[in-house]
């Protein structure tokens, strides 16, 4: 073997260094298939989030319909009780609100007297109503959420 002058003479040919276009398109090619799968995976939790976040936005204004509901004298709420007259059926109390997204909720609140000390023992907490003493829901049916509370004179 020969050397040439200004060449080493263990180094007869130059060796390939970096990597040639077909193993980039390859390595490109086996990345994307691999994350296709992995981004496919992430849909449901994005998903997730946005329903998380409806849900959300309707429990605040679920919370601020019951607090104004509890806001009110006992009276109006006794009598918004009486002309209901069943707490199956909801009150004059209940609205419509539009959310800041245009969508419209309606809130029903249910009112009815309430038996806390089960005189009558028959374990209804709906008969043998106590004086003073009213349950209160508040719920949007669209989302299925609902509060309760008690409110006394």
């Amino acid at each position: 073997m020969r050397s040439c002058p200004g060449r080493p003479a263990h180094r007869s040919r130059s060796r390939q260094r970096g990597l040639a276009y077909l193993e980039v398109v390859l390595a490109t090619l086996l990345i994307m298939l691999a994350l296709a799968p992995a981004l496919d995976a992430l849909q449901p939790a994005t998903t997730a989030a946005g329903i998380v976040q409806d849900r959300l936005i309707d429990h605040y204004y679920l919370t601020g319909k019951l607090e104004d509901v509890l806001g009110q004298p006992f009276g109006v709420l006794a009598r918004a009780a009486a002309a209901a007259a069943s707490r199956s059926t909801p009150s004059s109390l209940s609205d419509t609100v539009t959310r800041t997204d245009g969508q419209r909720l309606t809130r029903n609140v249910y009112l009815a007297q309430y038996d806390a000390d089960n005189a009558d023992k028959d374990n209804d907490p709906f008969s043998g109503a106590d004086a003073g003493l009213l349950w209160i829901r508040v719920e949007i049916p669209e989302s299925g959420q609902a509060l309760e509370s008690l409110r006394s004179e």
